[in-house]
């Protein structure tokens, strides 16, 4: 089943509403009630013309003069990337990366609730981390049908990467964060995001060059 039609917007669009998120939380933590497009686009390492193109795609916002609300406009980006509510997640394959990842406090406060990790050796992997569920891989469709999950963080070797996250997607995972350094073949209605720390790295090397 396909997802519903929704506009087309750019992947980058949509990542620069996590960057505009984290900076209007900032601002309100700071007692700051209005901003200027301008200021916005300058704290989040934009231009004003790339800020509104980016709010543009789902609707209009601020007002001429007086700038944009800064909760109002937090709370829009939080609903369209929906983090306005504690979103369930999964995570598969507790090595060191893994337990490292289960470690970070950081999930909660912006809105994800690991409600499960999964690993081939469970007993093992509980010597790494004190995340309470490690759960075997035969409970993984029964817990992600349990606690409507969608999301999955996949943190195990290349060698079975494909074969879990085809396990992920029969069980009804639609997106998937994907830290094996391997390319991942999935049906049209998943996404998948990479993060391969080896290619990061390697880009950062280029620009350090002398």
């Amino acid at each position: 089943m396909k997802k519903p039609s929704r506009p087309e917007i750019p992947r980058k669009a949509v990542y620069r509403l996590s960057i505009y998120l984290r900076c209007l939380l900032r601002l309100k933590d700071n007692g700051l009630p209005t901003i200027a497009s301008e200021a916005l686009a300058r704290a989040a390492g934009v231009k004003p013309t790339q800020l509104r193109k980016d709010l543009a795609y789902f609707g209009t916002f601020g007002t001429r003069g007086l700038g944009y609300d800064v909760e109002q406009l937090g709370a829009m980006i939080a609903d369209v990337l929906g983090t306005n509510r504690l979103q369930p997640v999964i995570l598969v394959g507790v090595g060191n990366l893994g337990a490292a990842l289960l470690a970070y406090q950081g999930f909660g406060p912006e809105g994800f609730e690991v409600v499960a990790a999964f690993d081939a050796e469970p007993a093992k992997a509980k010597t790494r981390t004190p995340f309470p569920r490690i759960l075997p891989m035969v409970d993984m469709a029964r817990i992600i049908r349990e606690r409507r999950v969608r999301m999955a963080i996949l943190t195990v070797p290349v060698t079975s990467a494909q074969e879990v996250v085809n396990q992920l997607v029969e069980a009804g995972i639609v997106g998937v964060l994907n830290f094996a350094p391997i390319g991942l073949q999935v049906p049209e209605d998943v996404t998948v995001n990479g993060v391969n720390l080896a290619i990061e790295l390697e880009n950062l090397s280029y620009f350090i060059q002398d």
